[in-house]
């Protein structure tokens, strides 16, 4: 069968047109979209890798802090036990300073308890001696305590030694007041002339004296005038018995090995001169 160049030719050019139609009209806008998906996708691609390795160095920094966070938590923690453990022990030392502070002043206050105790038992005993005393001598003699005790003051008065009696001299001398005589009675006008006439003589003066009375005064009576002062009372002797006594008394309790208590002196009189 004879070929039909004709044809042939025709069928050729219609390949050509139709292969350069479509790569025209086909094949390049699908190179183009195909090239366009390409880039997408890769950009995709690039912004997912871009976006995995923020993710991955957030991850990173979230990791870190958080190991921070865990750091700085255990050393605030320890820091907070620390400091609780130390508060505590302040705590501790304050609650025990106070009530060591009570203790004390519990011990303080039982002991100055105990201390008036014995002031007001001691004082309690003296005036029921003084009030035995006072009844007996009543009772024996024909005069009161109260005058004997005015007799024994007057005669003190003229019986002062000389330095007692120059200190009071000149105390009388420079003292813008009266001198003051306290009693622990009422003494009668005899008595107080017989104290003005002393004082009169054992300095050759007219003294001011003025008198008052003294419930304080367990059977005594004093001369107090600018600063200084001449007393005699049976407190004061009472005072002084009972200290030797107590320290008879402790010293035959708690005798000490080796050493010998030395001899406490009793006051042989019914009382006790002193000037201060």
């Amino acid at each position: 069968m004879p070929i039909d160049w004709f044809t042939v030719g025709a069928q050729a050019l219609n390949f050509v047109i139709l292969v350069w139609l479509m790569k025209r009209f086909l094949y390049k806008p699908i190179l183009v979209a195909i090239d366009a998906r390409e880039k997408r996708i890769a950009a995709e691609l690039a912004d997912a890798d871009a976006k995995k390795a923020e993710a991955q160095k957030e991850r990173a920094e979230f990791q870190h802090k958080n190991a921070e966070f865990d750091q700085q938590r255990a050393t605030l923690l320890s820091q907070a036990i620390d400091e609780a453990k130390a508060e505590g022990q302040r705590l501790q030392g304050e609650a025990r300073e106070v009530a060591e502070a009570l203790s004390a002043k519990r011990k303080e206050t039982l002991r100055r308890e105990a201390h008036d105790l014995s002031l007001a038992l001691g004082r309690h005993t003296r005036e029921e001696v003084f009030a035995i005393v006072r009844k007996a001598l009543t009772d024996l003699a024909t005069t009161s305590l109260e005058e004997r005790m005015s007799d024994v003051f007057t005669r003190r008065l003229r019986e002062m030694n000389s330095q007692t009696k120059a200190r009071l001299g000149a105390a009388l001398k420079t003292a813008s007041d009266a001198a003051l005589v306290r009693s622990a009675f009422e003494l009668p006008s005899e008595q107080r002339a017989a104290i003005r006439t002393a004082l009169n003589e054992a300095f050759s003066a007219d003294v001011q004296v003025r008198f008052e009375t003294a419930s304080n005064l367990i059977g005594g009576i004093e001369l107090a005038t600018n600063g200084q002062k001449v007393a005699w009372s049976i407190d004061d002797y009472l005072g002084s018995l009972e200290k030797s006594v107590a320290a008879l008394v402790g010293a035959g309790a708690r005798p000490e090995q080796g050493v010998k208590p030395e001899p406490v002196s009793v006051p042989k009189r019914g009382a006790n001169e002193h000037i201060a």
